[in-house]
């Protein structure tokens, strides 16, 4: 698909001073566009075009799809060991980082400071992180472990995780039987933290995790081998439930979880939404992040959330507005410049009155946004709503 007439002119120029199929940072596209005069491209910024951390391929040959060089990837050494009469080649890689990130997007809030204490002090002091989805949860929890220099290590729990894929197994490499420890392994050796990410989703095979969760070690029964923690190994679990299933079908799929498993988690921290004035400042900096003037559209998406949320719970709705689809609307905002079409297009997962309902109610929070004849307007209410008719100005 060949790129428009004001694309097509970005890239020839920029061909012309960077050449073609050019590889250019964030810095020097800003650079570029405004001493060409040339508006901001979005477009340009974000994918297919991006081929690393802040850096762009300029399209070859006018092509919408930019060629993407694969990188290569260093393969690790291997350690030739024996165990018991048969010859396996383990993987050794100790040089990786594993620190995460810290991520300029994101704002502290809730229990960041209490998680970031946890991780910081280097003890095994397991904790279960409950709360609704789209929260920070797991975000949370990467960017403690950014803060405090920690390894992380995050494993996403299904109903079909076993032992084999936290412990370790055996593998067909190259016509070598090979041993690759799991993740859970992998953090204990090097004292890093694990994360169980929806750990409520697991089935009783997770139970193979209770000498882990006693913080003494574990026994490989397969490689006849036993796992010593590290100094400063921890185990965090997120999850939407307690660990008791979902007795309104919300979070289908989720289990309820052997007590003796729950039970070894000293403390449980409960997750709420973000302030209004913490929401505004997340999506502010997701704005400047995009080189888009929020103006006071984040003013009212925040707003907007905030009352369904009042309403969802005091049992008037069986939906809510997360902060991560409010994310999503900023992002759906940066590539269509339309406010009504980026939230219609971000909460059309929900059924029709649902939608068509948290649509009326944003147009009464934001005179820009304006419905046509044909929606049917089903306003959520709450006790301030039903004597201001949902107007929170």
């Amino acid at each position: 698909m060949s790129l428009s007439p004001a694309k097509k002119n970005f890239v020839d120029l920029a061909s012309a001073k960077y050449g073609e199929g050019a590889i250019l940072t964030r810095d020097e596209v800003k650079t570029f566009v405004k001493e060409s005069g040339i508006g901001w491209v979005s477009w340009f910024v974000r994918a297919p075009y991006r081929v690393g951390k802040g850096e762009f391929k300029l399209p070859v040959d006018g092509e919408m799809m930019a060629p993407v060089t694969p990188k290569k990837v260093k393969v690790p050494m291997m350690k030739k060991t024996e165990v018991g009469e048969e010859s396996v080649v383990a993987y050794h890689n100790p040089t990786l980082n594993l620190v995460p990130e810290k991520d300029p997007l994101y704002v502290p809030f809730g229990n960041f400071n209490d998680v970031y204490s946890i991780i910081k002090s280097g003890r095994y002091y397991p904790a279960f992180i409950t709360g609704l989805s789209g929260n920070g949860k797991t975000f949370m929890v990467e960017q403690a472990c950014a803060k405090a220099k920690r390894e992380y290590f995050r494993v996403n729990i299904t109903v079909e995780t076993d032992e084999d894929d936290l412990l370790g197994h055996y593998a067909l490499i190259d016509g070598n039987t090979v041993w690759q420890d799991g993740p859970v392994v992998k953090a204990m050796e090097r004292g890093a933290i694990l994360l169980l990410d929806e750990i409520d989703l697991a089935s009783s095979k997770i139970m193979c995790l209770q000498p882990v969760l006693e913080g003494k070690g574990v026994y490989l029964k397969k490689v006849n081998r036993f796992v010593s923690p590290s100094t400063g190994f921890n185990v965090l679990a997120t999850a939407n439930t307690k660990g008791k299933g979902s007795e309104d079908g919300r979070f289908i799929g989720t289990n309820i979880l052997n007590e003796a498993f729950l039970e070894r988690f000293p403390i449980t921290v409960e997750q709420e939404y973000p302030s209004v004035s913490v929401e505004k400042k997340i999506l502010d900096k997701v704005f400047a992040s995009l080189d888009i003037e929020a103006g006071d559209f984040s003013e009212k998406l925040v707003t907007w959330a905030d009352i369904i949320r009042k309403t969802f719970y005091e049992g008037g709705i069986d939906e809510i507005i997360a902060t991560r689809r409010l994310v999503h609307i900023v992002n759906a905002y940066a590539i269509f410049d339309d406010r009504k079409k980026a939230i219609e297009m971000c909460i059309a997962r929900f059924d029709e009155d649902t939608k068509t309902s948290f649509l009326d109610l944003y147009s009464k929070c934001d005179s820009e946004v304006v419905l046509g004849e044909e929606v049917v307007t089903e306003t959520v209410s709450t006790e301030k709503d039903e004597a201001d008719n949902l107007n929170p100005f």
